[in-house]
């Protein structure tokens, strides 16, 4: 007879059988989930000599982890159960033991949140493309040093002990020895390849004021490095200002806020409206930062994109008009009334209920704007709202946005 150990699946098969009827779904479903594997892991001479398999469940690292201390009651419950049911076919002992599964995983090192190097490599491009200073108005050496320490950096030079001394040797004194973007280049710093933390903060220098005076040329950079930042869920935001110009760190975005301010500038695309991506890129640094602003900003971006439309459709506005207007303005001239659905139609109430709410989104963004957000002065105890709020009225002025840009789109203007 074979041993168990050579074809392990019906026997752990039956265990799980046996687990599910005492109620046992944890180690159940553990087992239907875990790779296995069993080997001769022992030999006692014992009684004419007894071999000891385990069999080894493998689950996901993460998975072991949680697993925690009820990882040895897991694996004693599965086992006694085991025993039970290779006994009858083997003198051997049988154990089980839970692992963390290992596989191959080229991409290790690019854990969540990471900047990808396709996103790198776009941006070193641009820099390149662009022939920009990284130092700007600072000798490299003294940048680097705001970064890296270069003291415990080795030389390529072995003239000098450090990267300080061949750095200064090749790019001061002798200029021309190295290429001006030999930085992106050199192993020692590993702009390419090594930590996001490092990259993302030789960014942020590339943009510090000190380092780049002129306030244009330190946003042109800026916008660069967030236009390809943002795909992997990351962006430079102002911090602090120093002298009046911005100071800007590296910021996670929030998934639910990156995707609806994403939505938004595709929108803004579709209606080939570049005076609405002022109003994103404000959206895009103050949801975690400044929830206020953020909240005005909404609101502002319901204005211009109903401006947008209106204008694109020859409808007239008074510049005084104020977002209920334009709202009303608008919702006429692209049908979105209730009443422009007959009683007969299918589901016609729940449509009406959904655009009566479609409409009332800019009222009441108008009205939180007024209470919370920017652009009115406050009492010394006033409390603003929390970054949960900023995204929920965020999300509300993308879905208005989204929702009378397509239809701005299926009906043409000369649909009256």
């Amino acid at each position: 007879m074979p041993e168990p150990a050579e074809d392990i699946e019906p026997f752990l098969a039956t265990v799980a059988e046996m687990m599910a009827a005492e109620n046992m779904m944890v180690a159940t479903d553990l087992l239907k989930t875990a790779t296995f594997r069993s080997g001769e892991t022992g030999y006692d001479n014992w009684n004419g000599g007894t071999s000891t398999y385990t069999v080894f469940l493998e689950v996901d690292p993460a998975t072991y982890a949680q697993l925690g201390e009820g990882r040895a009651a897991l694996e004693e419950q599965i086992g006694v159960r085991l025993k039970a049911v290779v006994e009858s076919h083997t003198t051997n002992w049988y154990s089980v033991s839970i692992v963390p599964k290992v596989t191959q995983r080229p991409d290790w090192r690019e854990t969540k949140g990471s900047v990808s190097q396709a996103v790198r490599r776009n941006i070193i491009d641009g820099l390149k493309l662009d022939d920009v200073a990284w130092a700007g108005g600072l000798e490299e050496v003294e940048f680097l040093e705001r970064i890296f320490d270069l003291q415990r950096l080795p030389s390529t030079d072995s003239r000098f002990d450090n990267a300080a001394g061949d750095i200064w040797q090749h790019r001061v004194n002798n200029p021309e020895d190295w290429a001006d973007d030999w930085i992106y280049s050199d192993d020692r710093f590993n702009l390419m390849a090594g930590s996001s933390d490092s990259f993302l903060r030789f960014l942020c220098e590339m943009a510090n004021p000190v380092v780049r005076p002129d306030r244009n040329e330190a946003l042109r950079l800026v916008q660069h490095f967030n236009d390809q930042l943002r795909q992997d869920g990351w962006m430079l935001v102002e911090q602090e200002r120093i002298a009046g110009r911005p100071r800007y760190v590296a910021m996670a975005l929030d998934v639910s806020g990156g995707r609806a301010v994403s939505r938004a500038r595709t929108v803004a695309d579709a209606l080939d409206a570049g005076w609405m991506q002022k109003e994103i890129e404000r959206l895009e640094n103050s949801v975690e930062r400044d929830p206020a602003l953020a909240i005005g900003t909404a609101k502002d971006l319901v204005e211009s994109c109903c401006k947008s439309i209106l204008t694109k459709r020859g409808v007239g506005f008074t510049n005084s008009a104020g977002l209920p207007d334009l709202t009303k303005l608008l919702a006429k001239e692209l049908k979105l009334v209730p009443e422009g659905i007959s009683d007969e139609a299918r589901g016609s109430d729940t449509v009406k209920h959904i655009l009566r709410s479609l409409s009332s989104i800019t009222h009441h963004l108008a009205e939180l704007r007024g209470l919370y957000g920017s652009g009115h002065g406050r009492e010394g105890h006033h409390r603003g709202l929390e970054p949960r709020h900023a995204r929920l009225a965020v999300g509300a002025a993308v879905a208005f946005i989204d929702f009378v840009t397509e239809t701005h789109h299926r009906r043409p203007a000369d649909e009256k």
